[in-house]
């Protein structure tokens, strides 16, 4: 058996199906493009979901890569089981070779003995293989293409051997390779044999799935285009048997990082349950490393939310180990140390992904502290109420608004002798998970994708032609109509329209599809916008106007040449946005999302604070400037590889092929991007951002107009600033020091009524003293008073208490629909049992209302203004009874 660094093995595996015609294909993001059925990329086969589908065509039809996945969220979540075993993870990279419909069951299984036995030279004595219950042929090739023995070929059923990515999509019977580790890894189970017990004797190290069939949300089933191989293989858990460890984590793959956990904490790691939160935080820092470089930030809901209780979690875990200080961040280089040669993108976006962990790591921290004294306060009200349980909804308050961990309030609770409504806790957090599914795009129209490829999957891919015109002929492939093809449509008909060529600009990129006109002799339509399906077919969305259109018919096409003109106005301008935010900003603020409309242009981009005025206004400037300067825009087609050594600007999400184009705007931006453009920037006319804020962490939006649209907002605002100058009577120059000045006067005046109010108030308590009365002995001076605010009404409070020198003072005034609730309480007082903080809860509480405070000063608060004399009148009541208890 070969020993190899877990590098060394990941080359292995390439380079092998390389020599066996496979095209190596690096890894896709972890954010799956253009998929809203899953939260992450979970397998090799993601980036190849279309591709299996028929949806989408490659220029191999074989394929190997090294993927990262993540499995936290969704179907596959392994996040409370990490650190726990020696084999799950939330992020790890599975090995794959992939055949689109090339070869099948005989070459897959051939190809996957002969590296496991004649490349890493595993022991053949100690491999089985697991087939899927009725397949037949797998049973028979496992005997003839391999040295397995048929009592080492085991069937099981449908958990075990019948492989699907999600609950919908690719899916069919698969064929699993286990290592038998030896009796010494066996368990106490009566019977330890693969198939009766899940011990970690019986190692699965390479999942063989014959993709055969796509399974809709119905759990229908249905054969896809061409039967097709996917392959997954564990790069850690390989390298434990190539490296002779028992676990994952004892590889070269994290043990730097459970060192560096060491040096951190100054702690020891130990392979038992004591080494759990090493092999947590290890974990968990490689997922948050990852997760952030392909673009995703902590947040409320989605993948978002996943990263934040990742992050989190590990966070907790260092707080175990005794680390009180922010240090996940610190763990981000030890990740790039081991994994940037294989994902040299690491190193570009270091300094980012470790600003993104700190901040959030600071914040939990400060929340965390937050948390706890919710978390008391929520127990004495419990207590107070007669309970002993948290329930699960205010667990969940904990948990969402503080990130506070659940094992952590359990922790607390039993502490003050309290339980956790689990059950209530799970409620709620089923609700935020059908938010987050919600937050996300319609699975749906993923369905309908898949639909039209089933309607159109005889067509070719439309060519696009409108780079270089907005008109032409062409010819219809097909009309469809309520998800049926048809053969003709009549007038008053949406119908979706298939051409073999178009000027049609599909949505993609941001930019929203193109709209325009359709006509033939005897008809026309509207086109109300423009959509590509993945495998390169335009669909356009046309209302019939009249005659009837059909299939096979030659029409004319004409695009709307002055909506098309303002989308390229604003996305030259987005692109002139994007650099110049890095120019102010710094490299870190990449794109994150776009829209570029006709109207306006939106851009997302990364960032941790909000723009200063001095920074919008210079991004502004720079844009404006190289509007002026009116550089040429060019575009040229080129490999995806040559244009990043160019240094062309690659998107985050977006998915490019071999062949890309690249826009250039003179020497100042260059970027990847099949969108339509001017061919000079003064063409932009004028940009003005409209908005900037915060649409998530460390995520910024800028709203922005150009052109037309920029001259309209301009004369919007100075028609408004015209009539605030006309309403204070000054000249619109003048406008801001006239503001000024009137805010200086109206302060001066608030001054004046303040005086008046004390003096008011002064005037009010010499009256009022004489409303005193003795209750069991003590002076008590219960009033209603004509007051508008709480601070006034303690204010008032405190000089009849200071006044009296010893005795009780409640007063209660209206505020609006409200009353307000005041009670003093001289210091002598107060060892005779005299509360002011339960005084004035009792009171408030006849007013429909509650509060508290200390013994000598507390404030409350009621709903029914109606009962302010009757709940005064409770005063001298309660009083007696506490000075007699």
């Amino acid at each position: 058996m070969k020993r190899m660094t877990g590098n060394e093995l990941r080359e292995s595996f390439l380079k092998y199906f390389e020599s066996k015609g496979h095209t190596i294909v690096h890894s896709s993001p972890l954010v799956p493009h253009n998929d809203p059925t899953l939260l992450f990329t979970n397998a090799g086969m993601v980036q190849f979901k279309d591709v299996f589908l028929g949806l989408d065509k490659r220029p191999y039809s074989r394929a190997t890569t090294a993927q990262k996945c993540v499995r936290a969220g969704g179907k596959h979540n392994d996040l409370d089981t990490v650190g726990r075993t020696a084999r799950h993870h939330t992020f790890f990279e599975m090995m794959g070779n992939f055949s689109f419909g090339d070869y099948f069951k005989r070459d897959a299984i051939a190809f996957a003995w002969e590296y496991l036995t004649g490349v890493l030279e595993l022991p053949k004595d100690r491999l089985w293989a697991t087939i899927y219950l009725d397949d037949e042929e797998a049973y028979q090739l496992w005997q003839e293409l391999t040295e397995i023995p048929v009592e080492r070929i085991v069937r099981l059923g449908e958990k075990d051997n019948f492989w699907a990515m999600g609950d919908t999509g690719p899916c069919g019977p698969c064929s699993e390779i286990i290592i038998d580790r030896g009796e010494e890894y066996g368990c106490d189970a009566p019977v330890c044999a693969l198939g009766k017990c899940d011990c970690d004797r019986w190692l699965e190290i390479w999942n063989l799935v014959f993709m055969q069939y796509n399974r809709d949300e119905n759990g229908t089933m249905t054969p896809l285009p061409r039967p097709s191989i996917d392959t997954g293989m564990g790069l850690e858990r390989v390298c434990s048997v190539l490296q002779g460890v028992n676990s994952n984590f004892d590889t070269d793959l994290l043990q730097p990082l459970i060192k560096g956990m060491e040096r951190l904490s100054g702690q020891d790691y130990h392979g038992d349950e004591r080494g759990f939160p090493f092999r947590v935080i290890a974990d968990h820092a490689r997922a948050c490393t990852f997760l952030i470089n392909d673009g995703v930030l902590p947040g409320n809901e989605g993948r978002g939310y996943v990263l934040r209780r990742i992050l989190r979690r590990a966070v907790r875990f260092g707080k175990v180990l005794g680390v009180e200080i922010p240090f996940l961040y610190r763990m981000v280089p030890v990740v790039l140390e081991v994994m940037a040669g294989a994902y040299p993108e690491l190193a570009e976006k270091s300094d980012y992904i470790q600003r993104v962990v700190r901040q959030e790591e600071e914040r939990f921290r400060e929340t965390l502290s937050e948390g706890t004294k919710v978390a008391e306060e929520m127990m004495n009200k419990a207590r107070e109420a007669g309970r002993k349980q948290i329930t699960g909804r205010e667990a969940f308050l904990l948990y969402d608004t503080f990130g506070f961990p659940m094992d952590l309030m359990e922790d607390i609770a039993e502490e003050q002798g309290f339980t956790v409504d689990k059950a209530g806790f799970e409620a709620a957090m089923e609700e935020q998970r059908r938010r987050a599914r919600a937050a996300r795009e319609d699975v749906k129209a993923w369905d309908a994708e898949v639909a039209f490829a089933g309607l159109l999957g005889e067509l070719g891919p439309t060519t696009f032609v409108g780079y270089d015109r907005l008109a032409g002929e062409a010819r219809v492939l097909a009309v469809i109509e309520g998800g049926t093809r048809v053969e003709q449509a009549g007038a008053g008909a949406d119908v979706h329209v298939v051409l073999d060529i178009t000027p049609c600009y599909p949505e993609g990129g941001g930019q929203v599809g193109d709209s325009g006109a359709l006509s033939w002799p005897g008809g026309g339509g509207e086109i109300h916008d423009t959509k590509r399906l993945p495998d390169g077919k335009v669909v356009h969305l046309v209302k019939i106007a009249e005659g009837t259109l059909e299939a096979g018919t030659n029409v004319q096409v004409t695009v709307n040449a002055e909506r098309r003109r303002q989308v390229a106005r604003n996305h030259s301008a987005t692109h002139l946005l994007h650099k110049s935010l890095k120019e102010v900003l710094g490299d870190h603020a990449n794109q994150a999302g776009s829209l570029v409309a006709a109207e306006r242009l939106r851009f997302d981009f990364t960032h941790f604070a909000p723009l200063t005025a001095e920074e919008l206004h210079e991004v502004e400037a720079r844009v404006n400037r190289r509007v002026l300067e009116g550089l040429g825009v060019s575009t040229l087609e080129t490999t995806f590889d040559a244009a990043r050594e160019m240094g062309a600007t690659a998107l985050f999400g977006e998915k490019y092929g071999d062949r890309v184009r690249v826009v250039k705007i003179g020497d100042y931006s260059m970027e990847l991007c099949g969108g339509t453009h001017l061919n000079n920037t003064s063409e932009v006319g004028l940009f003005k951002i409209l908005s900037e804020g915060g649409i998530g962490a460390g995520l910024r939006r800028v709203e922005a107009v150009t052109g037309e649209g920029a001259l309209a907002y301009i004369a919007q605002e100075e028609a408004m600033l015209g009539q605030v100058a006309d309403v204070l009577k000054t000249p619109p120059t003048q406008v801001a020091a006239r503001v000024d000045a009137l805010l200086a006067e109206l302060k001066e005046k608030e001054r004046e009524v303040e005086q008046l109010a004390a003096r008011l108030a002064r005037y009010q308590a010499d009256d009022l003293l004489g409303q005193v009365r003795k209750v069991a002995g003590v002076p008590v001076l219960a009033a209603r008073v004509q007051v508008s605010d709480m601070d006034t009404l303690r204010s008032m409070g405190d000089l009849l208490k200071d006044r009296m020198a010893s005795g009780v003072v409640v007063l209660g005034s209206r505020a609006g629909d409200k009353v307000n609730f005041v009670a003093m309480v001289t210091k002598d007082l107060i060892p005779h049992g005299v509360h002011a903080g339960n005084l004035v809860r009792e009171v408030a509480k006849v007013a429909g209302g509650g509060g508290g405070g200390r013994p000598d000063m507390a404030q409350a608060g009621g709903k029914h203004p109606e009962q302010l004399d009757a709940a005064l009148a409770v005063v001298v009541d309660i009083i007696r009874l506490q000075v007699e208890k």
